[in-house]
C-alpha cells in the first residue's frame, strides 16, 4: 500500500497511532468539464515521497502520519458518502485529524458529516476555491461538486469562502440566504491580501476543504476547471492559516487535483496537504 510521506516517515512515526490519518478517496462521478480526479490520491501521495520533513517552521510527521486503504467509491453516491463518513467519524473518535484526498469535491459532504457527527458541536468550513459549489443540485445531481457546499449549509454548518470568482445567480442568493463569510478572489488578489479575520461568532472548530482550483492556474492548471484570477500558493496557505488563529481544525480534505503527466502539481498538491497538517 503506498503511504503518504513514505521515505521519511520512521517506523513509529507511521502507526495507527499517529495523529493525522489520511484517507484516500478516488472518486471522479460527477465532474462537468475536465477529468483525471480519481488519480488524484495516488498522485499526490507519490509525489510526498520528495517532501522534506520540515514545511515552513514545522515539523508535522513528528506527530505520526497513518495512511489508511483508499476507500471503495463505487455504488451510489449516498453510499460513498457514509463509507467515507464512518472513516472521519473514526479518527475523531480515536483523537486523530482526519486528511482525506480527492477526488472531486463532492467527497467533502461525507469527510464532514462523520466529523460532525463524532464531535456534536458546531463546525464551521474555511473553503479555498474557484467556485462557491452552493448549487441546489448540477446536471441532476444532489450530490454534486457543483453542490457540495449547498448541501452542508443546510446541514448548519458555517461557510467562510476564499477566491471564488465563478459562481452563479442561485449561488449569490444562497450565500445571502445562509449567511456564508466570503471575500472573493478579486478582491483577495488585487488587494494582495494573505490574511482575513472570521467572524466572531464562527465556530471555534473548523474544517478546511482546499480545493486545488482556488490556486491561480499558472501555480495549478491540473485540475478541471482552471479559473483564471486565482490565488497564490502562499496567499492561499496564509488564509487558511490566518482563520485557524484561536480555533480548532479538525480536519480537512484537499480535492480537485486531476494529474496530466507534469509531476511539479502533485508535488504542489502533495506540499498544500503537508503545510495543511503542520496548521493544524
Amino acid at each position: 500500500m503506498s503511504v503518504f510521506l513514505d521515505s521519511e516517515l520512521t517506523t513509529s512515526e507511521r502507526t495507527e497511532n499517529a495523529r493525522f490519518r489520511v484517507i484516500p478517496v478516488p472518486l471522479e462521478r460527477t465532474v462537468s468539464y475536465g477529468s483525471g480526479t480519481a488519480g488524484g490520491p495516488a498522485a499526490i501521495i507519490e509525489a510526498s515521497n520528495e517532501l522534506e520533513r520540515i514545511t515552513g517552521l514545522a515539523e508535522p510527521c513528528i506527530a505520526g502520519i497513518f495512511t489508511e486503504e483508499p476507500l471503495n467509491c463505487d455504488g451510489p453516491m449516498p453510499a460513498v458518502m457514509e463509507r467515507l463518513a464512518l472513516r472521519t467519524e473514526a479518527a475523531i473518535r480515536a483523537g486523530k485529524v482526519p486528511v482525506t484526498l480527492g477526488g472531486e469535491h463532492s467527497l467533502s459532504y461525507g469527510a464532514v458529516m462523520g466529523v460532525a457527527r463524532a464531535l456534536n458541536q458546531p463546525i464551521g468550513i474555511v473553503q479555498i476555491d474557484a467556485h462557491a459549489d452552493l448549487r441546489d443540485t448540477y446536471q441532476g445531481e444532489k450530490h454534486s461538486h457543483a453542490s457540495v457546499m449547498h448541501l452542508l449549509a443546510q446541514e448548519g454548518v458555517r461557510l467562510a469562502q476564499f477566491g471564488v470568482r465563478a459562481f452563479s445567480t442561485e449561488e449569490a442568493q444562497s450565500r445571502v440566504k445562509n449567511n456564508v463569510f466570503h471575500i472573493d478572489a478579486e478582491e483577495l488578489v488585487t488587494g494582495n491580501i494573505h490574511a482575513v479575520d472570521l467572524p466572531k461568532d464562527f465556530p471555534e472548530l473548523v474544517y478546511v476543504s482546499f480545493d486545488v482550483d482556488g490556486l491561480d492556474p499558472s501555480q495549478m492548471p491540473a485540475t478541471g476547471t482552471p479559473v483564471p484570477g486565482g490565488l497564490g500558493y502562499y496567499q492561499a496557505l496564509q488564509l487558511v492559516e490566518h482563520a485557524l488563529r484561536g480555533r480548532k481544525c479538525v480536519g480537512f480534505d484537499v480535492v480537485e487535483l486531476a494529474p496530466d503527466g507534469n509531476a511539479a502539481w502533485d508535488f504542489t498538491a502533495a506540499q498544500i496537504v503537508y503545510r495543511l497538517m503542520a496548521a493544524c
